[in-house]
């Protein structure tokens, strides 16, 4: 009888050491799997022989990765501040349209004679103010975040191209443009900032008491708002996290492009960002994710957008396969809450 019971309690031993293996991976193997493919695929295209194909590929070339590593980064930055907004059970659908408008006042302040170097901290500056905005929409007035930031979406839009007037404003001059264009180490500043800003995130999850609070708001806000938790002050806090960091996100896009258009940039970086977080392992109802799953999530986007121009599929198929990773997200999200308990 004693031995049936070790016997039982070693394979739950197991099990549960299984089941936090695979949390703890969540969906790296995913991610290598796909890079592995992308590898096979192009150099599958170049030699057309299968056996040819590996020494053949070029995505695994350090050139390819600089690429997709500098591609993540601005969605890394949004995602990030996604992912506090997911994790109180919010959303955020105006992070594209915020970083248009900040990109654009950022490209505006580097014109001021003197002064150009001011456009960083414009652009975060007006990120934080209107994701405050929609932070106290939803804190104070009890809107729903949905239909909040889908306001945002198309207002802060339209308030992107009043400041540029409708075209698109360039300096070729812009003063900080080594943030989109340079290099520190070898390493691009634009995957030095993503790295810094996913490591900051983490320490605030992770090893504050704002970072407890955020997961409890998340978890069941009436419960967290009992036990003496500011729900408000956390919600203004993700919201305006969220806003800062697509204003560094605009900042980073107008470094790198030299130009601001407020039509056209950021046009869907939301959705970039939300099947980021999602894939990452955050959960759309809140209180269960991770910042490192995120740049998990973030590297997936990055890898699945150039690997499938690398083997050359057109872009309206790429258009459909994103479309159908962000359907695939929601639906993992679900599964991995079926039959959990959330506290």
């Amino acid at each position: 009888m004693t031995a049936s019971l070790d016997v039982a309690s070693q394979e739950t031993r197991r099990r549960l050491a299984v089941k936090s293996a695979v949390q703890a991976l969540g969906m790296l193997p995913v991610l290598v799997l796909i890079a592995i493919l992308f590898q096979l695929l192009s150099g599958w295209a170049e030699s057309g022989s299968l056996a040819d194909a590996w020494s053949a590929g070029r995505f695994m070339s350090w050139q390819n990765i600089s690429i997709v590593a500098q591609q993540a980064a601005i969605n890394t930055v949004l995602a990030a501040g996604m992912t506090f907004v997911i994790l109180t059970g919010g959303i955020d659908l105006s992070v594209g349209s915020i970083l248009a408008a900040a990109a654009m006042a950022a490209v505006i302040a580097s014109k001021l004679p003197g002064w150009g170097w001011i456009g960083v901290p414009v652009a975060i500056l007006a990120g934080l103010a209107l994701g405050l905005l929609n932070g106290a929409l939803v804190a104070f007035a009890n809107l729903p975040p949905f239909i909040v930031t889908l306001g945002s979406l198309t207002a802060v839009r339209g308030f992107a191209r009043l400041l540029g007037e409708d075209k698109t404003v360039f300096n070729p001059q812009l003063p900080f443009a080594f943030i989109g264009n340079g290099s520190v180490l070898g390493v691009p500043w634009l995957v030095v900032i993503a790295f810094a800003v996913v490591l900051v995130s983490w320490l605030v999850l992770r090893r504050t008491v704002l970072g407890v609070h955020i997961y409890a708001v998340g978890g069941n806000p009436d419960a967290a708002r009992l036990s003496g938790v500011k729900v408000w002050g956390v919600l203004l806090f993700v919201y305006g996290a969220s806003g800062a960091l697509a204003g560094l996100g605009g900042a980073m896009s107008a470094a790198r492009l030299y130009a601001a258009n407020g039509l056209q940039l950021g046009q869907s970086y939301e959705l970039d960002a939300i099947a980021a977080v999602i894939l990452g392992g955050t959960s759309f109802v809140g209180g269960i994710g991770s910042i490192w799953g995120t740049l998990i999530g973030a590297l997936i986007i990055a890898v699945l957008s150039n690997g499938l121009i690398l083997v050359g599929v057109s872009d309206i198929w790429q258009f459909i396969i994103k479309g159908f990773v962000i359907i695939g997200a929601v639906a993992l999200d679900r599964y991995r809450l079926k039959g959990s308990v959330r506290t």
